[in-house]
């Protein structure tokens, strides 16, 4: 089974995958729209992406505000994920994403990416950080 993450936002969303033993969430993909509201071919990127890599749940990261309420990013991602789920019928889990952009900037900065670069890579690599953050969630459970 392999599990995809997705890291939301207005123009962007990063996709990352597990392998197939569910070990690492490896970052594939951003997926870029012109609109914020446009979102039919976002959501056509991502059933590709899932028959691709034979995906079988889904983890979305909540934006939520740094003092636990929920803001008009959190309405947004979560009609985002009503659609996703309708769309594609899988599970999907809800995972808090606070401070993931910020997580993958430091690790761009250590691998010396420059600043002018890493827009490129930071929403794929918070998603991988997001769809790591659950693995490691299921790993204390057992």
């Amino acid at each position: 089974m392999r599990i995809m993450g997705l890291d939301y936002g207005d123009k962007t969303v990063g996709v990352a995958v597990t392998d197939g033993l569910m070990l690492t969430a490896q970052p594939v993909t951003t997926i870029t729209r012109e609109r914020t509201g446009k979102l039919r071919k976002t959501y056509q990127t991502i059933e590709k992406l899932i028959e691709e890599y034979s995906v079988e749940k889904i983890v979305v990261g909540m934006p939520y505000n740094m003092d636990d309420t929920e803001g008009e990013r959190t309405e947004k991602t979560r009609e985002f994920i009503g659609e996703l789920s309708r769309r594609t019928g899988l599970e999907i889990v809800e995972m808090d994403e606070r401070l993931t952009t910020v997580e993958a900037d430091e690790i761009l900065e250590e691998m010396e990416v420059p600043a002018s670069e890493r827009k490129k890579y930071i929403d794929k690599i918070a998603a991988a950080i997001i769809l790591e953050s659950y693995m490691n969630s299921l790993n204390s459970e057992e």
